[in-house]
């Protein structure tokens, strides 16, 4: 009868004349409902809901056009359905096999759509496959809202036991630009390789400053070099950024190529650039001991951190020194001498200054370790090490943080078109899940809490084991940055203007705005521009989390090839009434217990404390709660763990019923998707 009702209902809502029909990308979750966000947002301001039955065929990235229901706008904004998908997001996909049905055909798992979707390939005579083989497909037909979508195979990449085949299936899959069309080389290759006397024309001369750069061992494209003095006024502050707009204009076979790709993408050992490397890695690389052409924000602030004065110059500098994080933090130490350390002492100064400045403003700062996994070059991680956020990385981010804020500035105060990065304000119900979570691990906040509540939160939980988790949940509560030609300001940084300006090599949103500071040709797609660098960063990011968790899962593997009973440290970090989730150390994976799997007692789901409770043993899991884990499998299709919780699986050796040995394995066949 329910259903009865919600067919009838969804039938007169079609019906109804006053439907607004609009188009846009959509964004689909992992759980299968969607975003529509709107290409005309003066039109239609809101993303669009789209519930998972009302999406038809589309797949993430997708073009649709859409109805909105009137009268739907409730917490989660508008609601819709997919009318029709105007323009696929892609026009291949990589899959890998992983059933052969009785009849020879292949169902392939599509990682880049998760569990959404499936594909599907017919058997062909003297052509075979096996279990883990990634193919790249045509799609033939993309199925209806629940069937697989057909294809037919272009080419093996490779199988997925050959972690060589990662970066590759990962570049195919999400469409990522690996080659250079041969007119852009040749355009490449005009250019000299050393700086001539008419380029200085016009430029600030900056040769004689004290000017050395801070970036990652890895890096080989430096986009920023830095120099600081200070007097009895003040500080004395320039931030040199790569002239990249003075190679690359507008129009060029150079700039219709970096357009399409947006940004760089950086694997673990691999970086897809957004620029040819005799560009972003030569020319354009602000390089130890060599003259580069610059555009240089000079900054005059009080000894209190204030801006007194700033300025943007046309320069050129020659960096002096080529500094690692890992040098500059232990020259600050005093654990190897340097003629540099005199100035990194006074940055450190600087930066204490300007972060304290950010936090008085609201910014909250997280300031994470991060993971860098050690990959050889068969593409086999065997290692992995913890990047420390230390005051090293914190200076280079602050100063940078404080050209990109100035030169926004710079537009706003004349009136200027610009592309701007942008945070808008979370609502108050996406943050309720993070205020939830503070309060169930102890936390005192008020019903509605002001900005200053939460920065004192992440004071009191900085020496906590929650930190990390409490981080994780803000930020997955606040909605993405972006870019736009429309500034309303920048929540996360708590600015009302911030822009993109500090690494025209990778970005090509700093590109644009590098040229509006000192061109007079205005392209006449800001607003188009804006959206398509938002679109490109979020594909890099997910193919570069893809690759990341696929490395993490060898890397597991491994683990477990040399111990299979090595017992693995979590935190509880979400509780339903069907199981709770967790995230395992040291890799961060996540991962679930199923409420069946806890079979020493029967629990009950307490939803006030977000807990689950032994009706018989009054045992607990709850939110916060550390647990210890063993590794059962790892399905590198499906890149899913399968866990075994450490004291459930004593408690039935201890009752004579099983060992370390048991393995509560799940076969695939278990989680394969509806549509199959």
């Amino acid at each position: 009868m329910r259903k009865k009702n919600l067919r009838n209902k969804v039938k007169s809502l079609q019906k109804s004349s006053k439907q607004k029909q609009i188009s846009g990308i959509i964004r689909i979750h992992p759980k299968g409902f969607g975003f529509v966000i709107p290409d005309q947002t003066k039109m239609f301001p809101q993303d669009v809901f789209i519930p998972k039955h009302l999406k038809k065929n589309a797949i993430d990235g997708d073009f649709v056009e859409i109805a909105i229901y009137p009268g739907k706008i409730k917490d989660k904004g508008p609601e819709g359905r997919v009318l029709s998908v105007l323009k696929r997001a892609k026009e291949v996909l990589v899959g890998t096999v992983w059933i052969i049905n009785p009849k020879g055909n292949y169902v392939l798992y599509i990682q880049s759509l998760g569990n959404n979707k499936s594909a599907f390939v017919k058997k062909k005579e003297n052509i075979s496959y096996k279990i883990g083989e990634r193919l790249l497909l045509k799609v033939i037909d993309w199925g209806d809202e629940n069937g697989p979508i057909l294809c037919d195979v272009i080419e093996k990449i490779g199988s997925i036991q050959n972690p060589k085949t990662d970066i590759l299936s990962a570049i195919k899959d999400f469409g990522i630009r690996n080659t250079f069309p041969e007119e852009v080389l040749k355009e490449t290759q005009l250019f000299s390789k050393e700086i001539k006397p008419k380029d200085f024309k016009e430029r600030l001369d900056l040769t004689s400053l004290e000017t050395f750069t801070i970036d990652p061992t890895s890096a080989k494209d430096y986009d920023d070099a830095l120099s600081l003095s200070k007097d009895a006024q003040g500080f004395h502050l320039a931030i040199h950024i790569a002239d990249v707009s003075y190679y690359v204009k507008q129009g060029s076979s150079l700039d219709k190529e970096a357009k399409k790709r947006c940004n760089s993408t950086y694997f673990p050992t691999k970086c897809i650039p957004m620029l040819p490397e005799a560009l972003s890695n030569e020319l354009c690389s602000l390089k130890e001991n060599v003259i580069r052409l610059t555009l240089s924000v000079l900054i005059d602030l009080d000894l209190q951190g204030n801006v007194i004065h700033s300025k943007i110059y046309r320069s050129y500098i020659r960096s002096q020194k080529r500094l690692t994080y890992e040098e500059a933090k232990a020259i600050l130490d005093k654990k190897i001498k340097s003629p540099y350390f005199k100035t990194l002492k006074l940055m450190e100064k600087l930066c204490l200054l300007l972060k304290k400045k950010r936090s008085e403003r609201g910014s909250i700062d997280f300031a994470l370790p991060e993971i860098t996994l050690l990959v050889d070059k068969q593409g086999k991680p065997y290692d992995y090490k913890i990047v420390e956020y230390d005051i090293s990385h914190q200076l280079v981010e602050e100063f940078m943080l404080k050209a990109n804020e100035i030169v926004a500035h710079h537009f706003v105060k004349k009136n200027l078109p610009s592309l701007f990065r942008i945070h808008e304000t979370p609502s108050a119900e996406n943050l309720e899940d993070f205020y939830s979570l503070a309060r169930i691990l102890g936390f005192s906040l008020s019903n509605a809490p002001s900005q200053d509540e939460i920065q004192h939160l992440f004071a009191l939980a900085k020496n906590t084991p929650h930190v990390y988790q409490l981080s994780l949940s803000f930020i997955r509560s606040m909605k993405l940055a972006i870019y736009s030609n429309e500034n309303v300001g920048h929540y996360g940084l708590a600015l009302e203007n911030y822009c993109h300006f500090t690494s025209p090599i990778r970005r090509y949103s700093d590109l644009i705005v590098h040229r509006l500071l000192f061109e007079n040709s205005l392209p006449s797609d800001l607003s188009e521009i804006s959206r398509l660098c938002s679109e490109k960063e979020r594909l890099s990011f997910k193919a570069e989390t893809h690759v990341i968790l696929l490395k993490k899962l060898r890397l597991l593997e491994s683990y477990q090839q040399k111990d299979p009973r090595r017992i693995y440290k979590a935190c509880i970090t979400k509780v339903k009434p069907f199981g709770f989730f967790f995230e395992a150390k040291p890799l961060h994976i996540e991962g679930m217990i199923h409420i069946s799997e806890l079979y020493d007692d029967f629990y009950e789901f307490l939803p006030e404390n977000q807990s689950l409770i032994g009706k018989n043993s009054g045992k607990s899991f709850k939110i916060g709660d550390e647990i210890e884990l063993i590794l059962s499998d790892i399905d590198l299709i499906l890149m899913e763990c399968q866990w075994l919780l450490l004291q459930m699986v004593l408690e039935k050796k201890k009752k004579g019923k099983g060992s370390l040995k048991t393995s509560l394995k799940k076969k695939m066949f278990l989680s394969k998707p509806k549509n199959f």
